[in-house]
């Protein structure tokens, strides 16, 4: 889990995944969306798959990236179990 918080950490890959939230991409149309060098975009796109946030395909001469949307289950269980609503302790009426 680690790496996906690493991952999300950089307001570049929020976007991308932003991005990714309409559909498959390919990496160009992604890197299109950015005042970065192709080369920039695809090192934040490899951090996104390192994570399992995206996943990449190979598509003839392209690469199109997609959500991995059971990443982001995982890690919204997680963050609810830390930072969710605690237990209500029980209370004593006596």
């Amino acid at each position: 889990m680690p790496d996906v918080f690493k991952a999300l950490s950089d307001p570049t890959r929020r976007e991308i995944l932003r991005l990714l939230k309409s559909g498959e991409l390919t990496a160009g149309a992604i890197a299109d969306n950015f005042a970065m060098s192709k080369p920039s975009v695809s090192h934040h796109l490899s951090t996104l798959k390192s994570a399992g946030l995206v996943f990449a395909e190979r598509r003839g001469q392209e690469i199109v990236y997609s959500l991995d949307t059971t990443v982001f289950q995982d890690a919204m269980s997680y963050m609810m179990e830390l930072f969710g609503p605690a237990p209500e302790e029980e209370r004593d009426d006596e």
